[in-house]
């Protein structure tokens, strides 16, 4: 009988050590993998489709995308807080960011356009009357052959990428004048569409018919044209991340460069694959053509 009785009770520890290292695996198995990458709205679009596409292809890894604007995610990456810090600027351009501890991956390119509100009827503008207009020269689109309308500036905060790239590129440099100021692209696109006399600059993924979108000195914003750097207010879209990224990182970063996500998804969403641009600009906004 003590014979029986210990061999059962041998057994049932076998049972719990079994059932106990069965829970720790399963534990571990659900707790899966992840990654956070913050910043750019403009890029956010295309990392949170990349990263579900990712997840439902690798079982148990998850993309955490948030926004914020380009300066927030150079600074969340610089600090390490973040594994990929979303800019739709060059690290250089950014002020307090020391380039040289990232590693940038330029994984598309974004047009920028102007937007406004469709009452307005305004189609077209030169680059002076554009600058005239964002720096508060004028005040009403009647000045400009448009309704009898007041100019209502919409711009995107400090610290955003797609701000830093209108400015430098369509304004020749100048600062926006004061104004209201939206932390999204999309947010700025809803006020512009319900707000009469509005305008703001939105990526091109989040150009839609609810509101006009403008030519600048007849030229219009089309992927073809930003190809060729017809169309300059442009940028690339960056994941910044440390110099030496963790292997999950690496992985989905390859992943959004890979032609399945280029030739597809990067198109889909209104942005410009990277490997399709027939010109290179560098941080100090020099313009090369490719070979």
């Amino acid at each position: 009988m003590k014979k029986s009785r210990v061999i059962q009770l041998l057994g049932l520890i076998l049972v719990g050590v079994g059932i106990g290292f069965g829970y720790t695996n399963r534990a571990h198995t659900d707790a899966g993998e992840s990654i956070t990458a913050v910043g750019s709205t403009a890029l956010q679009p295309l990392v949170e489709a990349a990263g579900e596409q990712y997840s439902s292809e690798h079982t148990g890894v998850f993309i955490n995308v948030q926004g914020g604007g380009s300066g927030t995610g150079l600074s969340q990456i610089q600090s390490g807080a973040v594994a990929i810090g979303n800019s739709d600027i060059f690290a250089e351009e950014q002020a307090g960011i020391n380039a040289k501890q990232l590693q940038d991956h330029q994984v598309a390119v974004v047009g920028i356009a102007p937007i406004i509100n469709k009452q307005t009827g305004i189609r077209n503008l030169t680059k002076q009357q554009l600058i005239q207009v964002f720096t508060g020269q004028v005040k009403n689109w009647r000045e400009l052959g448009g309704k009898n309308l007041p100019i209502v500036l919409i711009n995107r905060a400090q610290g955003s990428g797609t701000r830093k790239t209108f400015e430098s590129y369509a304004l020749g440099g100048r600062k926006s004048a004061d104004s209201q100021e939206q932390d999204s692209s999309g947010l700025a696109r809803s006020i512009v569409a319900s707000t009469p006399g509005a305008v703001s600059y939105v990526a091109f993924s989040y150009l839609d018919h609810s509101v006009t979108t403008l030519k600048v000195d007849r030229v219009a914003p089309t992927e073809a044209n930003v190809r060729t750097n017809r169309w300059k207010i442009w940028s690339y879209e960056h994941l910044y991340t440390q110099k030496q990224p963790d292997q999950l990182t690496k992985k989905f970063i390859t992943y959004i460069l890979s032609s399945a996500v280029q030739k597809k998804l990067v198109k889909q969403l209104g942005y410009i694959s990277v490997h399709d641009m027939q010109v290179q600009r560098r941080a100090t906004g020099k313009i090369t053509t490719m070979k």
